[in-house]
């Protein structure tokens, strides 16, 4: 896919610069280790303009990510939200995915950086996964043990346990992987959190040994709102490959639904399921067919 062209604008360091014309360090920490935070957000075509959903929400995770792993955040959250919109305006995009980027200066000692640079980049992108229903494999690789790493920080250097676990899934023929955490509960996707529905009620797993979701949060929100019975407890593989159905959640993915994980087929039909009814109010939800700020 081409993220960018010659005339694509992005944010650096409080400026508007071609992106064809920025450059990276070669001896930067975060490219030799991983030592970077990032976030990922969507910006929408609404009845009132281009707006970024819950960018707030995002900026601050972004900080509290750079906070957790000891990466300076001197940036004003108002501003870059401000400064996001305009780089939207100028890139003439109104449904947009939006990746800021915090990364760390030259460096090939393993102590915490004393500055960092930010980076905002802007493309069109459809729905991560699709819109099918996902063939999904239970995957060989865990996620990380979060007494090894912040596993509530969106870190760089994580993502490549999501990397091999998506090229593991796809070379076996499926569209996705779920990974298990350090005690072989169901912990999340690559780049998703996940739901199972059994019995009318959605089940979820808890915080710990997952990326607190914002897409997930906003999943539970609706959920309380349209009388749908949320739990969240610890999942195995069992409980899964015995649920009525499941679909994963993500500013990238959206709402996606899981049509089967390795042999197991979800029986519910996907159009009536409390997936389904998630998905639809997601997206009346994000274009703001509601009222935004009373649901949110």
């Amino acid at each position: 896919m081409q993220y960018f062209n010659s005339n694509t604008i992005l944010y650096l360091n409080g400026r508007f610069e071609k992106a064809a014309d920025t450059n990276a360090d070669l001896y930067g920490q975060s490219l030799h280790y991983g030592y970077a935070v990032f976030e990922g957000i969507r910006a929408y075509s609404t009845h009132n303009g281009t707006r970024i959903f819950k960018a707030r929400e995002h900026f601050e995770r972004l900080k509290r990510s750079a906070e957790l792993v000891h990466i300076p955040f001197t940036w004003d959250i108002n501003k870059l939200i401000k400064q996001t919109y305009r780089l939207l305006e100028i890139n003439n995009l109104k449904d947009a995915y939006i990746r800021p980027l915090i990364y760390c200066p030259p460096a090939m000692s393993l102590v915490a950086a004393k500055e960092a640079s930010i980076m905002i980049c802007v493309w069109d992108w459809e729905a991560y996964l699709g819109h099918k229903l996902l063939k999904v494999c239970v995957s060989s690789f865990e996620r990380p043990n979060p007494k090894s790493t912040p596993i509530e920080a969106k870190v760089s250097g994580n993502y490549v346990n999501s990397i091999l676990a998506t090229t593991e899934a796809k070379r076996k023929g499926f569209d996705e992987a779920l990974l298990l955490d350090m005690y072989g509960n169901v912990a999340e996707a690559p780049g998703a959190n996940i739901f199972i529905e059994k019995n009318g009620r959605l089940y979820t797993p808890p915080l710990g040994n997952i990326l607190p979701g914002i897409t997930r949060a906003t999943v539970i929100e609706l959920c309380h709102i349209l009388d749908i019975e949320i739990i969240e407890k610890h999942l195995s593989v069992k409980d899964l490959k015995h649920a009525d159905s499941a679909f994963f959640c993500g500013t990238a993915t959206e709402i996606a639904g899981i049509g089967s994980v390795d042999e197991y087929t979800f029986p519910l039909k996907w159009t009536e399921s409390a997936g389904a009814t998630i998905q639809r109010t997601y997206k009346c939800l994000v274009l703001e067919k509601q009222n935004y700020e009373v649901i949110i």
